[in-house]
């Protein structure tokens, strides 16, 4: 029974995965598509395979979700928490994307561990909540918002006396490198989350010890399933995020893409904190987008998206709570 547990969390982590892939692929790749700097496929082929090799590239952030999150009971009753906490976090992420939010996919995991160790009367480790997730969940955005329009600043500045239609070509040749960047910050902290997910499994079994390094198959798994999410697209995301909140052009896009993928790879090697792409790309086209006026930013469409982000953890933590009772009485 415990090992069809084990092989039960590693199936729905991977699903977990791959729902993240193509509810974030708009992170990595709809300013790019919305500025024509990359056609729809080009980008979802370019954001699959440099979610992969971000995947690959560390395993800080998959050890802070692992470890830092709570400490769930070994055994079968951990397996249950586990189990919970991801259908938890698929179903906010179902949800989001039906209604075509930018929500995110970390916090939506994060919110399902809590509200099932909290159903469980485990141990949740606030304080590396409090430093590993509230406060750089509330730095990110801000550091993206405010970088993005700073770095547009610059721009407008440096290039106020170029020639239009030469500066928009060159800023949509750059979108292809920005856009890889952000891809590949992407991999680095989304793929990780689920490889935290399945080593904490391995580990209340027995399967591995918390000093043990995360299994290559564990990695290759993860980054597969995450690749083949992202190439399968979020279209729906994709409109909010590219055109509903802003029309971006190329320097904008440039711009929002730069500053969120800088703001990811600081987070996941310099301080291991799980944050989110989609608050962080978000914000950075706010940003960028309020360098025209702040009218220009459509303020309604983000306050929507700001809603679902407030409601990301609570939400998937109490659907993830009420699987755990459930699943409790059955399997038990």
């Amino acid at each position: 029974m415990e090992l069809a547990l084990v092989i039960a969390v590693v199936v729905i982590a991977l699903a977990f995965d791959y729902t993240n892939g193509f509810h974030d692929a708009a992170n990595a790749i709809a300013t790019s598509v919305s500025t024509r700097a990359l056609t729809p496929r080009v980008a979802l082929g370019m954001a699959a395979a440099f979610n992969f090799l971000g995947a690959l590239a560390g395993t800080e952030v998959a050890e802070t979700v692992g470890k830092g999150i709570i400490n769930t009971p070994s055994g079968k009753h951990g397996l249950v928490i586990v189990i919970a906490a991801l259908i938890g976090a698929i179903t906010w992420n179902l949800i989001t994307w039906y209604f075509g939010l930018p929500s995110s996919s970390t916090h939506a995991l994060i919110g399902g561990l809590v509200g099932a160790g909290l159903a469980s009367t485990s141990t949740v480790l606030w304080s590396g909540i409090v430093d590993k997730v509230v406060i750089p969940m509330v730095l990110s955005p801000a550091v993206g918002f405010l970088g993005a329009f700073l770095l547009m600043v610059g721009i407008l500045w440096l290039f106020r006396r170029s020639n239009p239609g030469k500066t928009t070509r060159g800023f949509r040749m750059a979108q292809s490198l920005s856009a890889a960047a952000m891809a590949l910050g992407h991999g680095l902290q989304d793929a990780q989350k689920t490889m935290g997910v399945i080593f904490l499994a391995l580990v209340t079994t027995g399967h591995a010890q918390q000093t043990d390094g995360i299994p290559l198959w564990v990695k290759i798994s993860a980054a597969t399933a995450i690749s083949l999410g992202t190439y399968s697209g979020g279209w729906r995301i994709m409109r909010t995020l590219g055109r509903r909140i802003i029309h971006l052009d190329p320097a904008r896009g440039f711009a929002s893409e730069a500053i969120s993928a800088a703001v990811l790879y600081v987070m996941a090697i310099g301080l291991h904190a799980p944050v989110s792409t989609t608050h962080t790309i978000t914000s950075a086209v706010m940003g960028a987008g309020a360098t025209k006026r702040l009218s220009a930013v459509r303020w309604g469409v983000a306050k929507g998206i700001v809603t679902a982000w407030v409601l990301t953890i609570p939400a998937a933590g109490l659907v993830a709570a009420a699987v755990y009772g459930l699943a409790h009485l059955i399997l038990e």
